[in-house]
Formats: C-alpha cells, structure tokens, sequence
C-alpha cells in the first residue's frame, strides 16, 4: 500500500474549517469529521445518549430521545465538571468509530485522510494520531460575525463557545501549516487549499 498521510484539520468556530475539509474532500481526500461523528452517536438512537442520560439526567435529553445541545452547552458552560465526564462519555466512542471509518477509507485505497478535528489543540491523543496539522486561521470578530450570521446564537452565546476553546495563539503554536481565510472567496481558499495539497505533495 502506498504511503498514508493523516492530515489534522482545526480552527475554531466560524474560522472556515469545515468549508476547508469539502475542499479537500472534493480533492480526493476522505475526511473523517469529528464533530459529525459527535452529532450521530448523540442524536435518538445513537450510541452515547443512553450514557448521557444516565449521568446527567433527563433534563439534557429531548422527547425524541437525543441530546439537548443547547442544555447540555448551558450545564457545562456553568459546570466545568460536566464536560469532562460528557467526554469521558463520548471520546472513547469518537475514537472507535473514527477508527472504523480510517479503515474503510484505506480499504478503498484512499492514502490521503483529513481528520477535521474542532478540538485538536486541546486533545494530545488527536496530535500524535496525524502526521501534520492544518490551522485555519481568522480574527476573533470575524468567527463572531461568521457565527452570527449563520445560527440564532447570542453575542454571549458565541463570545462563551469561543471563550471555552484553545485560544487563537495556542492554536497558532501547534500547527504546521496555516491557512489563513480572512475575506476570502470560496475560489481564493480553494486555490490556497490546493497551494497546500502542492507543498504537502499530495497532488495529483
């Protein structure tokens, strides 16, 4: 088999990430995404909702019988506790299915894997896991903006979420690349994606 090449993709909310894992994506890569993996073992019937309700209560469940995100996003803003044992709950499952769809992705013999990871900066099991990690970069009143414009969230509510992840200098000091996506059109950031696929040598 052909060398494989993990990349790690972050960025924090509203920085563009995952319009950048679509590109690559479309570029041939498989992207295994994190947070969707997180949105189907927490949605009804997935594998972590029986878990979460049993160690935080109904009241975090929905009457369809998934989690309630924006209880639980209020209990772990107001309980530092509650969100490390919700990860306790969900990383091991995030680990397992990821697991399972890398081996997928390599049996139809993709090399090239993009693990689109929100969190990556705070997590060191997710660093040692890619060979090289991908920053996408703006301005913190850019994510605000961005954010804004795309759900009903409060100022407070996005000011909270940004607050309660690895800052844009943490972030910055981890990665190998950056891209950098203030003001660009979507064909400017599909020409930087590419730049990056060139310098990386996985272009076709």
């Amino acid at each position: 088999m052909a060398n494989v090449f993990r990349l790690g993709l972050t960025g924090g909310i509203g920085s563009g990430k995952s319009t950048v894992a679509r590109l690559f994506a479309q570029m041939g890569a498989a992207v295994i995404d994190v947070d969707v993996i997180s949105h189907q073992l927490t949605e009804t019937g997935g594998l972590a909702v029986d878990a979460i309700a049993k160690t935080f209560g109904a009241e975090v469940i929905t009457p369809l019988g998934a989690l309630d995100r924006a209880a639980m996003r209020q209990l772990v803003f107001s309980d530092p506790n509650a969100k490390q044992r919700l990860e306790a709950i969900l990383h091991p499952l995030i680990e397992q299915v990821s697991t399972h769809q890398e081996q997928q992705a390599l049996a139809r013999g993709i090399t090239f894997l993009v693990f689109d990871v929100p969190l990556l900066v705070e997590s060191a099991v997710w660093r040692l896991k890619v060979d090289h990690v991908l920053v996408v970069d703006c301005g913190v009143a850019t994510q605000i903006e961005r954010v804004m414009k795309r759900s009903a969230m409060t100022l407070s509510e996005v000011q909270a979420i940004i607050a309660s992840q690895a800052s844009r200098q943490e972030r910055l000091a981890m990665a190998d690349s950056v891209l950098v996506n203030e003001h660009l059109s979507l064909d400017e950031l599909t020409r930087q994606v590419e730049k990056i696929m060139q310098r990386l040598g996985l272009s076709s």
